[in-house]
């Protein structure tokens, strides 16, 4: 079987490869860095991510001065052969700001695309409170209305699928997720506390 390490075009970079790193459960970009044979060897055997620097001439495990490591998940390569997409979870800020990601220095943005948006549209909902706000409305009314909201909409799912009504089922699944979406933010907890527990069960699912 043809290795990950055969089928790399080291020459085109001059030995060295891109190596864009992003977080295992988020999706989000953490960093960029490079890798050549030795490095992309060592974070294999290792399992924490490992780059070569090119101001040292030496390799460098991440986290190996700060703690933050990079715990390996994944190695993806692109289809030229000359950059690698590496998943990993992050035991701590990846950034040497202290950020979370290299690429957002203004703010601690969520990831998983639209559901990051649409939570922090809810959290802005819920801090300025604007007139005529349904979210506003809803999280002052307590968390038994918003639990109430959930099960109503999870009935509503329900019934949408037994009725086989395909765009029903997409609304009423919408309604669903974004009132989950303001019970966990309520509670001061955020999708990806939701998408952590889920990667645990993965492999028994």
């Amino acid at each position: 079987m043809t290795s990950l390490h055969d089928n790399i075009d080291w020459e085109k970079g001059g030995g060295l490869v891109p190596a864009i790193v992003q977080h295992a459960v988020t999706g989000r970009v953490l960093m960029l860095g490079y890798m050549n044979a030795e490095a992309l060897a060592a974070t294999q055997a290792s399992e924490l991510v490992t780059f070569y620097s090119r101001s040292r001439n030496c390799l460098w495990t991440k986290g190996e001065t700060s703690g933050n490591k990079l715990k390996l998940r994944d190695i993806e390569l692109d289809c030229d052969g000359d950059a690698l997409l590496v998943t990993a979870a992050p035991t701590g800020p990846t950034c040497h700001l202290e950020k979370s990601s290299c690429f957002d220095h203004d703010a601690e943005l969520p990831g998983f695309g639209f559901i990051g948006q649409l939570e922090t549209i809810i959290e802005d909902r819920m801090k300025h409170q604007p007139s005529g706000s349904y979210t506003a409305q809803l999280v002052n009314a307590g968390v038994q209305r918003i639990a109430q909201k959930i099960g109503e909409e999870g009935v509503e799912v329900a019934l949408a699928a037994t009725q086989g009504d395909p765009e029903e089922i997409i609304c009423e699944t919408a309604d669903l997720i974004y009132h989950v979406l303001v019970l966990l933010k309520h509670q001061g907890l955020n999708f990806a506390d939701v998408a952590q527990q889920l990667e645990i069960r993965q492999r028994k699912i």
